[in-house]
C-alpha cells in the first residue's frame, strides 16, 4: 500500500515545486510580453547609408565600369552600365535630397544630365571618340559637384586600370 500511495499521492514537495514553476514560467511569459512591447512601441530606425556610402558604393563603381566598357568599345555593356550609373544617382539623389545645406539632388540632375546624354548618344553611335570626350565631361561634373560640395579632396578621373579583376570588359565573341 506504501508502494501504492508514492505513485499515486504527490509528494509533500508536490505543491511548492509547482508554484516555483509557475512563478519561473510566468516570469518568463512575462519577460518576452515585455520585450515584445518594448520592440513594437520602438522599432530601430532603418538603416540610411550616408551620401558617400552611397557614391563609393553605387556611384564610383558604375563610372568605373562604364569607363573600362567604353575603352573596350563594348557598347551594349556601355549602355547597361551608363542606365546603371543613372539608377545609382538618382538613388543617391532620393535618399539625400539635401546635403549639409548643398542641394545634392539640383546638382547630379543640373551636373550630369547633358554629359549622360552626350554618352548615351555616344554608345548608341558606337563612337569611340565621342565617348571619350562625354566620359571626360562626366568625369570634371563629377568633380565640380564635389568642388560645390566643399569635398573637393574627392577626386575622380578617368579611370586606367579596372578594379574589377574578375569581369572581362571586352565585347562578348558570338
Amino acid at each position: 500500500m506504501a508502494q501504492l500511495a508514492r505513485h499515486v499521492l504527490p509528494d509533500p514537495q508536490w505543491r511548492r515545486r509547482r508554484l516555483a514553476l509557475a512563478l519561473v514560467l510566468g516570469g518568463l511569459v512575462a519577460a518576452a510580453g515585455g520585450a515584445r512591447a518594448q520592440t513594437a512601441a520602438s522599432p530601430p530606425a532603418p538603416y540610411r547609408p550616408g551620401l558617400g556610402d552611397l557614391m563609393t558604393m553605387t556611384v564610383q563603381p558604375r563610372h568605373i565600369k562604364l569607363g573600362l566598357a567604353g575603352r573596350q568599345a563594348n557598347w551594349p555593356y556601355a549602355s547597361y552600365e551608363l542606365h546603371e550609373l543613372e539608377e545609382a544617382f538618382e538613388r543617391a539623389a532620393r535618399a539625400w535630397p539635401e546635403w549639409r545645406k548643398v542641394p545634392v539632388a539640383g546638382m547630379i540632375d543640373s551636373l550630369t544630365k547633358p554629359p549622360i546624354a552626350d554618352l548615351a548618344q555616344a554608345i548608341k553611335a558606337a563612337d569611340a571618340a565621342g565617348f571619350t570626350a562625354a566620359y571626360g565631361r562626366l568625369t570634371a561634373a563629377c568633380n565640380a559637384c564635389h568642388q560645390a560640395a566643399d569635398r573637393g579632396v574627392i577626386v575622380i578621373r578617368v579611370p586606367d586600370a579596372g578594379g574589377f579583376p574578375d569581369q572581362d570588359f571586352a565585347p562578348a565573341k558570338p
